[in-house]
């Protein structure tokens, strides 16, 4: 009259572990892109500060803008900034020629925002302005062309 004695779990218990699993990864999956995301956002905000900052100091060496960004020894402009950083974010950023860093700049004229889901930065040389050549939105929901805003 020996019973022998049941150990482990049943069926139904551990389907129920699988479950709330299921539930946290749902939750947490998303918040984890999205973290990821927003780090890429931090990131793109500190190289325009970067960018913005070279060509402040050119300006204060030089007196005039720089007219380009590219980061070359054949610019004098490449003393304050040795490459130009790359577009974080994603959306419409890829980074692309011809520029020698491997991403877009876009030349235009006097504080010409940009108007469309382009690539890469917008570099306006009358003013010294750089922005994110995109009106796609970041996670706060503001356009990315927003954040080169002096």
């Amino acid at each position: 009259m020996f019973r022998l004695k049941a150990e482990g779990f049943t069926l139904i218990e551990l389907m129920i572990v699988v479950a709330i699993i299921g539930i946290l990864a749902a939750i947490a999956i998303p918040k984890f892109s999205n973290m990821l995301e927003k780090s890429k956002e931090g990131s793109t905000k500190g190289s325009i500060g970067t960018i913005k900052a070279a060509t402040e100091i050119y300006y204060g060496n030089w007196g005039v803008w720089p007219t380009t960004l590219w980061s070359s020894p054949n610019f004098s402009f490449s003393m304050n900034l040795d490459v130009v950083p790359l577009v974080k974010v994603t959306g419409y950023f890829i980074a692309s020629s011809p520029n020698p860093s491997g991403n877009m700049v876009t030349y235009t004229t006097s504080q010409s925002v940009p108007t469309a889901s382009s690539s890469g930065w917008l570099y306006d040389s009358t003013n010294g302005y750089v922005y994110l050549d995109s009106t796609t939105h970041d996670s706060g929901d503001m356009a990315y062309s927003f954040y080169g805003f002096q």
